[in-house]
């Protein structure tokens, strides 16, 4: 009788009454992986028409360095000025080679550069992990002096650093002989040695280096290992995103130095890259050439920064979010 009655008032469980509640339940996710998805297309076409925007202007520079001045003058008010249309040729950049010593400013600027970023990357690493991974007394107090530096405009300090860079000493050579004189105007290292320590990058080491676990530090001293061994072995090769991210925003400065070549070097076999624009902007104004220029100076940029971009959103990711 008990068995009956349970099976007659429909107790006993039925296979499929379940079904429609995981029907709904996956209804449910079904809707929120579609909102998900409409979400994450709406986030995908506002970057895009950012980026192109971003574009434009280096879209409206390689296009205008294929076209006259005239042809650029009469299409910059309409949508031509975007489009390789009408006089195309590559008359500009042979105009460029003829009245700039191109190639000349552009070894400078890669030798200026390639050293600053070389050496910046050394000496600015082992300060952010003396700052990071050891203990001694005035650790703190040295951090923020290096971060107050910051806020110091290089206007600011440009003459006082011509007075002293003419008051260093330097061996020059006369006649094959080497002779001892004073005075760094007019060389490359008057270009490379003041913007070797930089604080920024001290201070974005010091905070990458601050996320590594320091039980790996204690392991190596277990083990007999030195400061340097610890930084050259351990911490350094950990921390690739910092030194790509580093070595991009010191190539950035380097590379568009034109205030301090100006003040310090007067010879045109030292002069960089951006010190070469002034010479077409004398008497009349190329402005083919002008754009055929820039666009050879600014795709050794955007090669480095395509490059690194991976390593430099990473380190961003890690460091730059750290208090």
């Amino acid at each position: 009788m008990t068995t009956a009655s349970l099976d007659t008032t429909g107790t006993t469980p039925d296979p499929g009454g379940a079904r429609p509640g995981r029907r709904a339940g996956g209804g449910d996710h079904q809707g929120e992986r579609h909102l998900r998805r409409r979400r994450r297309a709406w986030s995908y076409l506002a970057m895009s028409a950012l980026a192109v925007v971003f574009l434009f202007p280096l879209v409206f520079m390689f296009v205008s360095s294929l076209k006259p001045d005239a042809q650029i003058l009469g299409d910059v008010d309409s949508v031509r000025a975007f489009l390789p249309v009408g006089d195309i040729s590559l008359d500009n950049y042979y105009g460029v080679f003829d009245r700039v010593p191109v190639r000349r400013f552009l070894l400078n600027s890669v030798l200026v550069t390639v050293l600053t970023v070389g050496l910046g990357l050394v000496v600015n690493s082992m300060a952010g992990f003396a700052l990071a991974r050891m203990r001694w007394k005035g650790r703190t107090l040295v951090l923020s002096l290096v971060i107050a530096t910051l806020i110091v405009p290089f206007e600011t300090i440009a003459v006082p650093m011509v007075y002293w860079v003419s008051k260093l000493p330097t061996i020059v050579l006369e006649g094959g002989i080497p002779k001892y004189d004073f005075g760094w105007l007019n060389t490359y290292e008057v270009q490379i040695v003041p913007f070797i320590a930089n604080a920024f990058s001290i201070f974005l080491f010091t905070q990458y280096f601050s996320t590594i676990p320091t039980s790996l530090d204690e392991a190596a001293r277990i083990d007999g290992a030195g400061w340097f061994t610890i930084y050259r072995r351990i911490v350094a090769p950990l921390a690739g995103p910092a030194f790509a991210t580093v070595a991009i925003l010191t190539f950035l400065p380097a590379w568009n130095q034109y205030l301090w070549p100006l003040m310090v070097v007067q010879q045109e076999e030292l002069r960089p890259v951006m010190v070469g624009m002034q010479y077409f902007f004398q008497l009349n104004t190329a402005w083919g050439e002008v754009m055929a220029y820039t666009s050879l100076i600014t795709l050794p940029v955007l090669v480095v920064f395509l490059s690194f971009q991976r390593a430099f959103v990473s380190s961003v990711a890690a460091s730059g979010v750290k208090g």
